[in-house]
């Protein structure tokens, strides 16, 4: 598990660049569009996820839906983030051919960022992160997540800059990480004001309230 140091470390890590990953494969992006809330996004990532546990069976740690179709309300993309937590990414026998088989394509590697493993599926169309147990990423996005669907505020300031960054990101013919990068300042705030409540300030306090770091990471399968 994750330390309360170790989760509220917001790096600048969306001035991405090329050397960062290790290609395998690649795909058609979507284009940058966002479009308005489908109540139908949850049930989906419940027929991914299915697959997922029906490939992995009990080296699926957790699968977790993320990212912004998990937010009821929220406009986004239309793809379907999951976090799924393994034992260890890099021992790749254990999971790659199972995922490939159920139809995942294994599109890159980022030993650096936590030893991320990036995999793809078309239809759906679904971005599978792939992390480690000791992974802070998958408690973030889950409080980010979780956060978004209890402040509606925030949500709408969200939705704006999504919308934003989308159009400006049409317009310059950018990239999916030119359109993240547009996000980052108002995604940051928003992880400040979450850090806060929690009380993971820069005393590296347990969340207060009772509530344990623990209770925000992934859910069992």
């Amino acid at each position: 598990m994750p330390s309360p140091a170790e989760i509220r470390w917001i790096t600048n890590h969306i001035e991405w660049q090329p050397s960062y990953i290790q290609r395998v494969s690649r795909r058609q992006p979507l284009p940058i569009e966002i479009v308005e809330p489908d109540p139908a996004w949850p049930a989906t990532f419940e027929l991914v996820a299915s697959r997922i546990r029906d490939a992995l069976g009990p080296v699926a740690v957790s699968i977790l839906h993320v990212g912004s179709t998990a937010v009821p309300g929220l406009p986004a993309k239309a793809v379907i983030d999951i976090d799924l937590v393994v034992p260890n990414p890099t021992d790749e026998a254990a999971y790659v051919a199972m995922l490939e088989k159920a139809g995942f394509q294994f599109l890159y590697r980022e030993p650096e960022w936590y030893e991320r493993r990036f995999f793809g599926l078309p239809e759906p169309y679904t971005n599978l992160h792939v992390f480690g147990p000791s992974s802070p990423e998958p408690v973030r996005h889950a409080m980010f997540r979780d956060w978004l669907k209890t402040h509606p505020e925030d949500r709408e300031i969200y939705a704006v800059v999504k919308r934003e960054s989308a159009a400006a990101s049409r317009g310059a013919g950018g990239t999916g990480n030119q359109y993240n990068a547009r996000k980052s300042d108002v995604i940051k705030e928003i992880y400040a004001r979450i850090f806060k409540a929690y009380g993971l300030g820069s005393s590296g306090r347990q969340p207060g309230g009772g509530v344990e770091v623990t209770s925000l990471s992934c859910s069992r399968v």
